[in-house]
């Protein structure tokens, strides 16, 4: 029987989450809405997750939750655009190709949720993902976000425009789902 955990990030993550972006496929970070021109260097990705380490939770411009199968890292959930008290922007990501489409992204996202709602006092959380993207829009459906609507933008700093969708899910309904 699989077991999952969640957990906040640790520096012994950071290769991890370097190697899932950098080593991917073209057309697997082209189906997520990635712009591979944006990509930053692995120097780059070092010192941006050393200073979320490095960073008190307010403070945070980004905070990552690691996601794990029988104790072994296997993705990461990460906000961002967090208005602390208010809002965050939530991103999802299995980073092997095994274990995707096994059902376990809502069991993940739904273990994370405290971590996010508790330590940012959210009031609503939001995720945007790519509206070609299937699997994280099934997996918001499945934990109980609402879909606002569908809207062309740019969602994040590694983004090209896309269409995505927008999810929400409320403090009070995030509360009710527990």
């Amino acid at each position: 029987m699989n077991t999952l955990s969640v957990r906040s990030l640790e520096e012994s993550d950071v290769p991890l989450i370097i190697r899932y972006w950098l080593d991917a496929a073209p057309e697997f970070l082209e189906g997520m809405g990635v712009d591979l021109s944006k990509m930053p260097s692995e120097v780059e990705w070092k010192k941006a997750l050393m200073e979320q380490l490095s960073q008190s939770i307010p403070d945070k411009k980004s905070y990552c939750i690691i996601w794990q199968l029988n104790e072994e890292p296997v993705g990461h959930s990460n906000i961002n655009k967090i208005q602390f008290g208010k809002e965050a922007f939530m991103h999802l990501h299995l980073w092997k190709s095994g274990i995707r489409q096994m059902g376990l992204g809502a069991d993940f996202v739904k273990m994370t949720l405290p971590f996010f709602f508790d330590n940012y006092e959210l009031q609503t959380l939001y995720c945007e993902p790519y509206s070609l993207n299937p699997a994280p829009n099934k997996t918001l459906e499945k934990v109980g976000f609402q879909f606002v609507k569908q809207h062309v933008t740019v969602p994040g700093w590694l983004n090209f425009e896309q269409a995505v969708n927008l999810w929400e899910l409320s403090r009070d309904r995030y509360l009710s789902l527990r």
